[in-house]
């Protein structure tokens, strides 16, 4: 006790000094770095390096990356930030555990299973996700609270010092975020205080220019010194609940922006739940990930359970993804019917799980033949080898916006955490004085049941969390950390760490070129979307040959990634090229 008093008293001295906060040039984004001390690998180089800098002032895993969240908020501020919720996994060194926290958004108290359906009628999508009905409860600065209370030698306050800092110093501008801002430029008119943020002067702030953020960093100290009180109950939850449920359409403004239902008691009740995560064994390797309320461990897990049948290392590159492309379809089928919030639903994980039910789902694969889509799910309690007993449970497009960042420190220790507004600016919606968007995380929720007759595991209900695709992932080699990896991307986050997964241990890619090698996404469709390289290759044109049918989509995923190297060092990995390119970094290179 008196040794973590003493870091966290050496470590908050400098995190508040001003020699911490001078002012320096826009570090780059580099996707490979390699050294010792500890490693961050994040989108942004801002926050990577605020990571970097408390791993450097003697934190550990879990300080570095809330502090790196905390930076995300201001820099990328359209995927994630306080008023958003995630998944944290941190493996432990010292006792070799892997331990979670669940800090999804939860639908308000007054929410029932027909929060968004109108004269019988689901709110058409792009409606619902610019609303007050499409928040949740934000449990983002829960889950920062919670993992520096369990595992951190800091507190909230040394913790969010330096994105304050950041979002009061400000940011140069770069073309991500000028386009998300573009992309948004509609939505974000017809809202007050949206408007006044990101389009000053009617237009996205220009590349180059110097973004600051005032409002964010008053937020930032007034939590951190309330101890969170402020959003759970005072002043910053009101100004919260107020917009929720009265937002502030623009004069003029055309666009029916529905009112939601948020209450103070909802935030006061929200909870961070603490589930076992899920766990898989993989070609000798211990795969650990996030379980329900997301359905990221389950499905990334039956994913690799179905591909365990098959050696990968012998088959030909286009065998290879094809029993990838259709293990993916068969474990959405799964996580389509089966996942929920366990609170609300019995989610049938440790069968799910199972290799007895994935060797039943993996027969269905043909080398020479595609499974026709949308697929019916297997029961997981009553394996039937090579059948399936529930009608077909097709995927809806999920929001593909989130962050993801990852975190080593000089004692071992790892943290892989996502987290979210959901869509591209989330609701849209900032709260007025308070300078961040609010998420619409709640159409993440079925607006009606899939399958008519069918229970539905993910339909809204009173304090409920939406089911999830954010899989941040741990895998220990006998007990030892190997590498620890994630993506944004929505419900792409499964197939892109499933890829990541199977091309880096089956096919012996470099973590690097495991990143970089063009995606595709099936998601239990009859067309798998897929990138533009992905569709030019020519395994696909092998793919084409036995069945597959391919559309171009833009960039999927941002996948970031830390693996460890005989000896104790790092290698810390980013996206080279997607989203502009992520952010790796080392304590000491070499």
């Amino acid at each position: 006790m008196l040794l973590r008093t003493g870091i966290a008293l050496l470590l908050s001295t400098a995190l508040l000094s001003p020699a911490a906060h001078a002012d320096s040039p826009t570090a780059p984004r580099v996707p490979e770095q390699t050294g010792w001390g500890g490693a961050v690998s994040s989108v942004d180089p801002d926050a990577s390096q605020v990571g970097i800098d408390v791993l450097r002032r003697g934190g550990n895993a879990v300080d570095a990356a809330v502090a790196t969240a905390a930076a995300l908020g201001v820099t990328d501020p359209f995927s994630a930030g306080v008023g958003g919720g995630g998944y944290f996994v941190y493996y432990d060194a010292r006792t070799g555990r892997v331990s979670t926290l669940d800090g999804r958004e939860t639908a308000p108290h007054a929410a029932d299973e027909n929060l968004f359906v109108e004269n019988g009628r689901p709110v058409p999508f792009a409606e619902a996700m610019t609303s007050g009905l499409a928040v949740g409860v934000p449990g983002t600065p829960r889950t920062w609270q919670q993992a520096l209370r369990k595992w951190g030698t800091i507190g909230l306050r040394e913790a969010m010092s330096p994105a304050e800092t950041l979002a009061r110093r400000g940011f140069v501008v770069d073309q991500t975020f000028n386009t998300q801002i573009a992309n948004n430029a509609t939505r974000f008119a017809d809202i007050t205080s949206t408007r006044d943020l990101f389009l000053p002067g009617g237009k996205p702030p220009a590349v180059g220019s110097v973004f600051r953020n005032p409002e964010l960093a008053d937020t930032y100290r007034e939590l951190a010194r309330t101890g969170l009180a402020s959003l759970h109950g005072g002043p910053i939850g009101r100004d919260v609940v107020r917009t929720v449920q009265h937002p502030p359409v623009a004069p003029g403004a055309i666009r029916n922006v529905r009112p939601g239902q948020m209450s103070l008691l909802d935030l006061a009740r929200y909870r961070v739940e603490e589930p076992e995560p899920t766990h898989v064994s993989y070609r000798g390797l211990d795969v650990y990930s996030m379980g329900p309320s997301s359905g990221g461990g389950t499905t990334v897990g039956e994913a690799l359970n179905v591909l365990e049948s098959t050696d990968l290392a012998k088959v030909s590159d286009v065998e290879h993804l094809h029993r990838f492309i259709e293990s993916t379809k068969l474990s959405f089928a799964d996580r389509n019917r089966w996942v929920g919030d366990p609170k609300f639903s019995q989610v049938p994980t440790k069968e799910l799980l199972s290799q007895r039910f994935a060797d039943s789902r993996a027969c269905l694969i043909k080398p020479g033949a595609v499974l026709p889509a949308p697929l019916a799910a297997g029961d997981p309690r009553d394996p039937k080898p090579c059948g399936a007993a529930i009608q077909a449970s097709p995927s809806r497009q999920d929001a593909e916006n989130t962050t993801h960042l990852v975190v080593t420190d000089r004692w071992g220790n790892a943290v892989s955490y996502t987290l979210t507004i959901e869509a591209e600016g989330g609701s849209g919606i900032v709260v007025p004085g308070r300078g961040f968007l609010l998420n619409n995380e709640l159409t993440d929720f079925n607006f009606v049941p899939v399958t008519p007759g069918v229970p539905d595991p993910n339909l809204p209900g009173p304090g409920k969390r939406s089911r999830s695709s954010m899989a941040p992932t741990i895998v220990l080699d006998r007990g030892e950390l190997a590498f620890v990896a994630g993506s944004p991307g929505g419900a792409t986050i499964i197939t892109t760490v499933t890829q990541i997964l199977t091309l880096h241990i089956d096919r012996k890619l470099s973590l690097l070129d495991a990143i970089k090698a063009p995606r595709a996404s099936q998601r239990n469709a009859a067309v798998t979307p897929a990138e533009a390289a992905f569709i030019a290759s020519a395994q696909a044109a092998g793919l084409s040959g036995i069945g597959h049918q391919f559309s171009q989509v833009a960039d999927i995923g941002a996948a970031t990634a830390i693996e460890r190297l005989p000896g104790g060092g790092w290698r810390a990995l980013a996206e080279p090229t997607r989203r502009g390119g992520g952010a790796a970094r080392v304590v000491r290179t070499g």
